[in-house]
Protein backbone atom coordinates (compact mmCIF):
# COMPACT_ATOMS: atom_id res chain seq x y z
CA UNK A 1 0.00 0.00 0.00
CA UNK A 2 1.23 3.47 -0.88
CA UNK A 3 0.93 6.05 1.92
CA UNK A 4 1.13 9.79 2.32
CA UNK A 5 4.71 11.00 2.67
CA UNK A 6 6.15 10.45 6.16
CA UNK A 7 2.89 8.97 7.47
CA UNK A 8 3.89 5.30 7.42
CA UNK A 9 3.96 4.79 11.21
CA UNK A 10 0.65 6.58 11.71
CA UNK A 11 -0.98 4.52 8.95
CA UNK A 12 0.45 1.36 10.56
CA UNK A 13 -1.12 2.40 13.87
CA UNK A 14 -4.53 2.80 12.19
CA UNK A 15 -4.17 -0.58 10.46
CA UNK A 16 -3.42 -2.21 13.80
CA UNK A 17 -6.48 -0.61 15.40
CA UNK A 18 -8.60 -1.97 12.54
CA UNK A 19 -6.99 -5.42 12.92
CA UNK A 20 -5.69 -5.41 9.34
CA UNK A 21 -2.58 -7.55 8.90
CA UNK A 22 0.39 -5.36 7.89
CA UNK A 23 4.17 -5.18 7.96
CA UNK A 24 6.17 -1.97 8.19
CA UNK A 25 9.90 -2.79 7.96
CA UNK A 26 12.02 -0.26 9.85
CA UNK A 27 15.74 0.43 10.05
CA UNK A 28 17.81 2.39 12.56
CA UNK A 29 19.56 5.59 11.58
CA UNK A 30 21.88 7.63 13.80
CA UNK A 31 21.38 11.37 13.39
CA UNK A 32 23.03 14.44 14.81
CA UNK A 33 20.78 17.43 15.44
CA UNK A 34 21.93 21.03 14.95
CA UNK A 35 22.28 21.45 18.75
CA UNK A 36 24.89 18.65 18.77
CA UNK A 37 22.69 15.98 20.35
CA UNK A 38 22.67 12.51 18.82
CA UNK A 39 19.62 10.33 18.38
CA UNK A 40 18.82 6.98 16.80
CA UNK A 41 15.65 6.99 14.74
CA UNK A 42 13.60 4.08 13.47
CA UNK A 43 12.63 4.97 9.91
CA UNK A 44 10.62 3.13 7.24
CA UNK A 45 12.87 0.98 5.07
CA UNK A 46 10.63 1.66 2.07
CA UNK A 47 9.45 5.27 2.47
CA UNK A 48 5.82 5.66 1.46
CA UNK A 49 4.97 1.94 1.57
CA UNK A 50 3.43 -0.53 4.00
CA UNK A 51 2.85 -4.18 3.17
CA UNK A 52 -0.72 -5.31 3.85
CA UNK A 53 -2.09 -8.85 3.68
CA UNK A 54 -5.68 -8.48 2.50
CA UNK A 55 -8.18 -10.05 0.18
CA UNK A 56 -9.97 -8.09 -2.53
CA UNK A 57 -13.02 -7.38 -0.34
CA UNK A 58 -10.81 -5.60 2.23
CA UNK A 59 -9.34 -3.17 -0.29
CA UNK A 60 -11.90 -0.43 0.45
CA UNK A 61 -11.44 -0.94 4.19
CA UNK A 62 -7.68 -0.38 3.80
CA UNK A 63 -8.11 2.68 1.59
CA UNK A 64 -10.37 4.29 4.23
CA UNK A 65 -7.40 4.46 6.62
CA UNK A 66 -6.20 8.08 7.01
CA UNK A 67 -2.96 8.47 5.03
CA UNK A 68 -3.53 5.43 2.81
CA UNK A 69 -3.38 6.54 -0.82
CA UNK A 70 -3.46 3.44 -3.02
CA UNK A 71 -3.06 -0.31 -3.21
CA UNK A 72 -0.18 -0.74 -5.64
CA UNK A 73 0.78 -3.47 -8.09
CA UNK A 74 -1.26 -5.57 -10.44
CA UNK A 75 -3.33 -4.45 -13.39
CA UNK A 76 -5.59 -1.93 -11.67
CA UNK A 77 -8.40 -4.40 -11.00
CA UNK A 78 -6.62 -6.96 -8.85
CA UNK A 79 -3.52 -6.15 -6.75
CA UNK A 80 -0.52 -8.35 -7.48
CA UNK A 81 0.77 -9.66 -4.15
CA UNK A 82 4.42 -9.86 -3.25
CA UNK A 83 5.53 -13.44 -2.65
CA UNK A 84 5.17 -14.46 1.01
CA UNK A 85 8.81 -15.62 0.87
CA UNK A 86 10.02 -12.05 0.17
CA UNK A 87 8.13 -10.65 3.15
CA UNK A 88 9.33 -13.47 5.42
CA UNK A 89 12.92 -12.91 4.28
CA UNK A 90 12.59 -9.24 5.25
CA UNK A 91 11.00 -10.10 8.60
CA UNK A 92 13.65 -12.63 9.55
CA UNK A 93 16.70 -11.00 7.98
CA UNK A 94 16.50 -7.30 8.80
CA UNK A 95 17.95 -7.68 12.28
CA UNK A 96 20.81 -9.92 11.05
CA UNK A 97 22.46 -7.52 8.60
CA UNK A 98 22.97 -3.76 8.38
CA UNK A 99 20.30 -2.48 6.00
CA UNK A 100 19.35 0.93 4.69
CA UNK A 101 17.23 2.30 1.85
CA UNK A 102 19.02 2.55 -1.46
CA UNK A 103 18.06 4.30 -4.69
CA UNK A 104 16.65 2.03 -7.37
CA UNK A 105 19.46 0.82 -9.64
CA UNK A 106 19.07 -0.35 -13.21
CA UNK A 107 22.73 -1.05 -14.02
CA UNK A 108 25.36 -3.26 -12.38
CA UNK A 109 26.07 -6.88 -11.58
CA UNK A 110 23.06 -9.09 -10.87
CA UNK A 111 23.54 -11.68 -8.16
CA UNK A 112 21.66 -14.21 -6.06
CA UNK A 113 22.24 -14.58 -2.33
CA UNK A 114 23.20 -18.18 -1.60
CA UNK A 115 22.95 -18.45 2.20
CA UNK A 116 21.22 -16.91 5.20
CA UNK A 117 17.82 -15.31 5.67
CA UNK A 118 17.94 -13.63 2.25
CA UNK A 119 18.94 -16.84 0.41
CA UNK A 120 17.46 -17.02 -3.08
CA UNK A 121 16.79 -13.29 -3.33
CA UNK A 122 18.36 -11.56 -6.32
CA UNK A 123 19.77 -8.07 -6.58
CA UNK A 124 22.42 -5.77 -7.96
CA UNK A 125 25.92 -5.80 -6.46
CA UNK A 126 27.66 -2.56 -5.58
CA UNK A 127 31.30 -2.90 -4.53
CA UNK A 128 32.25 -1.31 -1.20
CA UNK A 129 35.31 -1.35 1.08
CA UNK A 130 35.70 -4.87 2.50
CA UNK A 131 32.39 -6.49 1.61
CA UNK A 132 29.69 -6.51 -1.02
CA UNK A 133 26.60 -4.40 -0.86
CA UNK A 134 23.71 -6.07 -2.63
CA UNK A 135 20.78 -3.93 -3.63
CA UNK A 136 17.57 -5.97 -3.44
CA UNK A 137 14.68 -4.50 -5.41
CA UNK A 138 11.00 -5.16 -4.77
CA UNK A 139 9.75 -4.59 -8.32
CA UNK A 140 6.11 -4.38 -7.24
CA UNK A 141 6.71 -1.11 -5.42
CA UNK A 142 9.85 0.04 -7.29
CA UNK A 143 11.83 0.32 -4.05
CA UNK A 144 15.26 -1.01 -3.13
CA UNK A 145 17.19 -1.86 0.01
CA UNK A 146 20.96 -2.36 0.39
CA UNK A 147 22.32 -5.32 2.40
CA UNK A 148 26.00 -5.86 3.21
CA UNK A 149 27.23 -9.44 2.76
CA UNK A 150 30.45 -11.35 2.21
CA UNK A 151 31.23 -12.10 -1.44
CA UNK A 152 31.21 -15.82 -0.55
CA UNK A 153 27.44 -15.60 0.02
CA UNK A 154 26.75 -14.48 -3.56
CA UNK A 155 26.62 -16.05 -7.00
CA UNK A 156 26.42 -14.09 -10.24
CA UNK A 157 23.48 -14.33 -12.59
CA UNK A 158 24.36 -14.22 -16.26
CA UNK A 159 21.43 -13.18 -18.42
CA UNK A 160 22.15 -15.70 -21.17
CA UNK A 161 23.76 -18.49 -19.18
CA UNK A 162 22.41 -20.53 -16.29
CA UNK A 163 25.85 -21.23 -14.77
CA UNK A 164 26.97 -19.30 -11.69
CA UNK A 165 30.33 -18.01 -10.60
CA UNK A 166 31.51 -16.34 -7.40
CA UNK A 167 31.75 -12.57 -7.45
CA UNK A 168 35.31 -11.35 -7.09
CA UNK A 169 35.73 -8.23 -4.94
CA UNK A 170 39.12 -6.59 -4.98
Amino acid sequence: MYTASRHEKRVAQHLGQRQIEFYLPLYRSARKWSDGSRVTLELPLFPGYIFVHINRAERVRVLCVPGALAVVGGNGREPLPLPDEAIEALRSGLHLHPVEPHPLLTVGQRARIRTGAFAGMEGVVVRTKNCCRVVLTLQHIMQSVAVELDADNLETLDSGDSTSAAIQVQ
